[in-house]
């Protein structure tokens, strides 16, 4: 289920209102989510979902394969690199050079 400022909540704990807010602190990341008066915060699940997987595979090493088409070389991602990232298909994404290897991040739009 994705929030948004439309979707009514009321709170578990106290039932009343919820009110919806953007960049609640989650994990080291700001996500929206739900706040009420009580002090109870529903996050956004689909958001707060991206951020776990985001923060498990920061602890892991994960193989990619390389390919080709042609004379240049295409790097597979992993699908869970794809969700935890928000990347997709035709997306530009910036590669800078680092002292052991490659950084890998997603262009920011003009």
């Amino acid at each position: 289920m994705q929030l948004s400022p439309k979707t009514i909540m009321k709170c578990n704990k106290c039932n009343k209102k919820m009110t919806y807010i953007h960049d609640i602190d989650f994990n080291g990341f700001k996500i929206d989510g739900h706040r009420c008066s009580c002090g109870e915060i529903y996050f956004d699940p689909a958001q707060a979902q991206k951020v776990l997987l985001f923060n498990k595979l920061k602890k892991e090493a994960l193989k990619a394969k390389l390919g080709q088409i042609k004379s240049n070389l295409i790097l597979r991602l992993p699908k869970d690199i794809e969700t935890a990232c928000g990347l997709r298909k035709g997306e530009e994404v910036l590669i800078t050079l680092e002292d052991r290897g490659i950084k890998i991040i997603p262009a920011e739009a003009d």
